[in-house]
This record gives C-alpha cells, structure tokens and sequence, in this order.
C-alpha cells in the first residue's frame, strides 16, 4: 500500500502539481470510492490556495475526506465529529503536529524547490489509510 500511496502522491505532485489537500482527498477517494462531489474538491482547492502554513492540507484532505465518507456510511453526526478528533490526535501524535508550518521541512520561501512535503505526504496518507482501514473494516 505504500508503493501505491508514494505512486499517486508522485503522480499529483509532479505530473498534475496539486497541492496537498488535493491530493490527500484523490488518493483516499482512489482507495475508498465514490469520488468526491466537484464543489467538494473546488473547496478543497480553496482551502490551500492561501498557502499561509496554517493547518497541513493532509489534515484537511482528510477531514473533508472523513466528513463525506463517513456520512455516506450511515455515520452520526457526532460520531463523525469524534472519527475527525481522533484522526488529528492520531496524527499530532505521530507526526508531532497539525501545522503545516512546523511540518513543512523548510518552511514558506520563494527559494524552495516544489513538493518539499512528498516524504510526509507518503506517512502521512499512510497513516490516513490505516486509519480509514481500521474504523471502516467493511469497506478495506
């Protein structure tokens, strides 16, 4: 799974230059169909677009990914919202934060080459799907 994971993070990073909330929504959305809505990924877009390092598009990917999936599986809203907590907690823990700029290996610089986070990214997803994996067994 995780040749596959680091595949597709190439394939979007390189090929399609998505930024990382983009491509942690495709790849989990690859991995647990149906694809999201359009509107879904046009407000993902937006929530990167800024770019200002505040929380990591991967947490984000897959919080909205979490939200979508787990109501079209029957989830309650409030079970949802503790899925989406625990998912951050495991994520903070680790990988030692939801901030984007205390992630990124250099930070924001006009000097950076691009997709400094495809090594997180790959753990990251990772982590996501092992996490999807192990809250939707009937769905892995």
């Amino acid at each position: 799974m995780k040749k596959l994971i680091s595949s597709r993070i190439h394939h979007y990073y390189w090929d399609e230059d998505l930024c990382c909330t983009l491509t942690a929504l495709k790849i989990l959305a690859e991995l647990y169909p149906p694809a999201p809505h359009p509107q879904i990924l046009d407000a993902a877009f937006g929530l990167n677009a800024g770019r200002c390092g505040s929380q990591c598009g991967l947490v984000e990917g897959t919080l909205l990914f979490l939200g979508t999936y787990s109501k079209e599986n029957g989830w309650s809203p409030e079970d949802t919202r503790q899925l989406c907590r625990d998912f951050c907690q495991d994520f903070q823990a680790r990988l030692g934060s939801l901030i984007c700029t205390e992630l990124r290996p250099q930070g924001f610089s006009p000097d950076n080459p691009p997709h400094l986070c495809e090594k997180l990214s790959c753990q990251a997803l990772t982590l996501a799907h092992n996490f999807i994996a192990r809250n939707f067994p009937s769905q892995s």
